[in-house]
């Protein structure tokens, strides 16, 4: 049985077109690294790879790393996302690199 909810009820339910996807990610750091070596490598990781594509990262850390990936503004992360993020970790030799499926950020 379809509902027939109002443009305002489904941006404040975060439904349909207003639906957000994100999707988790946990890496760690390599034995030994230092924390200077780690706080850089943060750094440029939200520079270069979540605030150039209008991402947003909520997570933290220390050698192993975990948090959620969105978007900044309301809309959907991709798959295309999931491989930057991958790319970049992988590139700046972080270990065990995992990231889920892609999830509804507000109802899963």
């Amino acid at each position: 049985m379809a509902k027939n909810r109002s443009r305002r009820l489904r941006k404040k339910m975060h439904i349909d077109e207003f639906q957000e996807l994100g999707f988790s990610v946990a890496w760690r750091f390599p034995e030994g690294t230092s924390e200077e070596q780690i706080d850089k490598i943060v750094d440029a990781f939200i520079d270069d790879v979540i605030d150039k594509n209008g991402l947003a990262f909520d997570g933290g850390g220390h050698l192993s790393w975990e948090g959620l990936i969105c978007m900044q503004e309301i809309g959907k992360c991709t798959e295309e996302h999931q491989a930057l993020v991958r790319k970049w970790l992988e590139e700046h030799k972080a270990e065990d690199i995992r990231t889920s499926d892609l999830f509804d950020v507000w109802w899963d």
